[in-house]
């Protein structure tokens, strides 16, 4: 697995941009009129505020309590970073709110406390409960974190959860589950050491002893070697519960014989001389972040029967607790729960054994860049499994059930594993798809305008993140200046800076050019001229000899000029089948518009050409095409000579029996808003369209830039088709991101 490199401009950069932090708040309600107002506050609020006062449970109700975490921390453990205190803790509690809500659809507001007195703590955090349906605790040293946990549950009624120490030992316990299968061994036999006795350590350990692992069975180590009866050196009450009667002093002593290794301790603990003195097919979790107790290659010389886990996301099999808490938190949430109790996080574990036993989807696989088979280099669900959502929380809600937490116990299993299937935001996974595609296919891609700054750091973070190699168009002295002026002067180095000047193929390129253009009225100078001195042409004619793989260009010139130059090198004009389809993104859909960038006004020919190249690109994206012909009429009416192509451009392809969904002509919303479409019953679309043919170029222009300015949504785009090279224009307004993303869909060539 190809690994990213990210620097400190990279980190800052992304969370400044672009506007500090990681989240915000939106309402829910709409709130433009005098009677919106009324209903959300004065007088209007008062009526739900009496219902809660008479009877408390209706807060689920009437507020959003029933789907609110709070993730909070004292800042005193964070990461390895250690006590950095509450105020340097929050771009990490930040972080976690925004994975509640990536992953399992659950608000969540971090808070952070300037506390190291566990009582004024617990105090701040029990005089907040009302607010919130959980709490999800983090980053606190231990042993406070223990005692903190504690008095908490006790003296609150809502799930409160400490991740650091069961967050890891789900994911652990999962994990250990098939590995244990797949070496044949019983928990109840098999001899576990844990390294490092701290929050996730010892968490992990009792979860497996409820699991069924024998206390006898485990060794616990910490600094100080084995923890033993009779120990008094660096105890406290919660190692003293793991204590056991043994002989075994180091580490090393305890590490032969033994079947299973958990590390959540430092780098280089173990070394291959204990892991090589292991029982056969050892099990080896080393959890240490970032760098684990030993790596899979250190581990895998000595011992290729060896299964191994580690916390990175760049080896099989990484325990990562963003698949536990969310999942938990949502099934937990859904039920009113009063707790997560150990019967909840064991259903979890079991029900992540279970996903990695069964098929990978295909659009994992293809996320991934590669195939996922159960076995020993997968024995745990990847992040990004789409099926996380719907299997992990009803598992977790049907144990709160069982065991007398729920305070509103699910009646319809069924409905609410069919409501979990729609709260996913599909456009994060397709773009994850993306990036991963992009990752395994290595493409060399040429950005063409090195002489802006915006797409230099494009470039450079298309290097850092693993995708391939990028080429910039400019002079080697300019690009350097533009880089150092931008913080990246390291990067000078990782770049590779291509011109007219210093390539041995110009002549090559001149000649070809020359051979398309020279009964176009273009004689020999005009085609040095195009060749040596106009980058876009420079970079078309790089692509078409196969000294790069890819294009993006378009960031400093307008897209129709650009189109043009292209023109010079490739066919891409109207009747060439050359297409524009920008994808756009917002609130959890995406929609693919076309054509926005070839077509000034098509004819009802020309549109159904738009239609397939749309579903093409949509079929690329993952998506199952559903095209609509978009105009200001539905069906006919109201009647129009302006909307007659529309009416026809189905029939054209009735005519060509293409294998998708089209409907038309339609307005925008019956073509979105299944609401709208039930008055039209007979239409061939089984779903919301996911392609919009519109009348004409300037219609489509106005759609995007509308959507984008007054709806917040991301803009992909246009993708250029049909070129049958992947050569990708932006917007002269594009960001760095918005460049990057070109660069992707270059890299995975979606024509």
């Amino acid at each position: 697995m190809t690994k990213q490199r990210l620097t400190r401009e990279d980190a800052l950069t992304f969370h400044m941009e672009p506007v500090p932090g990681k989240w915000e708040v939106n309402a829910t309600v709409p709130m433009t009129t005098q009677r919106d107002l009324s209903l959300a506050y004065s007088p209007g609020v008062a009526v739900p505020c009496e219902e809660i006062r008479d009877r408390p449970e209706t807060a689920y109700d009437y507020t959003n309590k029933g789907n609110l975490v709070a993730v909070i921390s004292n800042g005193t453990a964070v990461l390895g970073l250690g006590n950095i205190g509450a105020l340097a803790s929050k771009p990490v509690m930040e972080g976690k709110s925004v994975l509640f809500k990536r992953f399992a659809d659950v608000n969540s507001i971090d808070l952070e406390i300037a506390t190291e007195d566990p009582d004024a703590f617990c105090e701040a955090v029990r005089l907040l409960g009302p607010t919130f349906g959980g709490i999800n605790l983090e980053d606190i040293k231990a042993p406070e974190c223990f005692i903190i946990e504690q008095r908490l549950k006790e003296e609150m009624d809502i799930p409160v959860f400490h991740d650091d120490q069961h967050g890891t030992a789900v994911i652990c316990a999962a994990g250990l589950m098939n590995a244990l299968h797949l070496s044949g061994k019983k928990i109840e036999d098999v001899k576990i050491v844990l390294n490092g006795a701290g929050a996730a350590g010892i968490a992990c350990i009792e979860l497996l002893k409820a699991m069924g692992a024998r206390h006898d069975n485990c060794i616990v180590c910490d600094t100080k070697g084995v923890i033993y009866q009779g120990r008094t050196e660096g105890m406290n009450q919660w190692k003293s519960a793991h204590a056991v009667r043994t002989d075994l002093r180091s580490l090393e002593e305890a590490m032969n014989g033994a079947d299973v290794f958990l590390g959540v301790s430092v780098k280089g603990a173990v070394t291959p001389a204990m892991v090589e003195s292991m029982a056969d097919n050892p099990v080896i979790f080393a959890m240490a972040n970032p760098d684990p107790e030993i790596t899979p290659e250190e581990a895998h010389a000595v011992r290729v029967d060896a299964i191994v886990a580690t916390g990175r996301s760049d080896y099989p099999n990484q325990v990562n607790n963003v698949l536990g808490f969310p999942y938990l938190f949502r099934g937990a949430l859904d039920i009113h729960a009063r707790a997560i109790n150990d019967e909840m996080k064991l259903a979890c574990a079991r029900a992540l054994a279970e996903l990695a036993r069964e098929e990978v989807p295909d659009e994992v696989a293809l996320a991934y860049g590669r195939k996922l088979t159960f076995g020993r280099d997968y024995i745990i669900p990847t992040p990004f499994d789409p099926r996380l959502i719907h299997r992990i929380p009803p598992a977790v809600a049907r144990a709160g059930m069982d065991t007398g937490v729920a305070r509103r116990p699910i009646v319809d299993m069924d409905a609410y594993e069919t409501g979990l299937k729609g709260r996913m935001d599909p456009t994060a996974s397709i773009l994850r798809s993306l990036n991963n595609r992009a990752r395994a296919a290595q493409a060399t891609v040429v950005f063409a305008e090195g002489d802006d700054p915006r797409v230099l750091r494009a470039a450079v973070a298309y290097q850092r993140n693993g995708f391939g190699q990028a080429l910039v168009v400019g002079r080697e002295d300019d690009v350097k200046k533009k880089l150092e002026a931008e913080g990246l002067g390291d990067a000078v180095r990782e770049l590779t800076v291509v011109n007219a000047a210093n390539t041995a193929h110009l002549e090559t390129y001149k000649a070809f050019l020359y051979q398309r253009l020279q009964r176009k009225g273009i004689d020999q100078q005009d085609v040095h001229r195009l060749a040596a001195r106009d980058r876009h042409v420079f970079a078309a004619l790089m692509l078409a000899h196969g000294h790069a793989d890819g294009m993006v260009t378009g960031a400093t010139r307008k897209s129709a000029h650009v189109l043009e130059l292209i023109n010079h090198v490739y066919d891409a004009a109207p009747h060439d089948g050359a297409v524009g389809v920008t994808a756009v993104l917002a609130r959890g859909r995406i929609v693919l518009i076309a054509d926005t960038l070839v077509h000034e006004w098509p004819d009802e020919n020309d549109l159904a050409d738009i239609a397939e190249r749309g579903a093409s690109v949509a079929r690329a994206f993952g998506l199952v095409p559903r095209v609509a012909f978009v105009s200001f009429s539905t069906f006919g009416y109201p009647v129009s000579e302006r909307a007659a192509k529309m009416h026809a451009a189905p029939r054209v392809l009735d005519e060509r029996g293409v294998d998708f969904e089209y409907e038309g002509e339609m307005a925008v919303d019956v073509a979105l808003n299944p609401r709208s479409a039930e008055a039209y019953p007979f239409s061939r679309l089984t779903g919301p369209a996911n392609v919009l043919v519109v009348p004409a170029r300037h219609s489509a222009s106005i759609s995007v830039k509308l959507l984008q300015e007054m709806g917040g949504a991301t803009v992909i785009g246009p993708i250029l088709s049909g070129v049958h090279k992947p050569i990708q224009i932006c917007s002269t307004v594009s960001t760095v991101n918005d460049i990057l993303n070109m660069a992707v869909i270059a890299a995975c060539n979606i024509d």
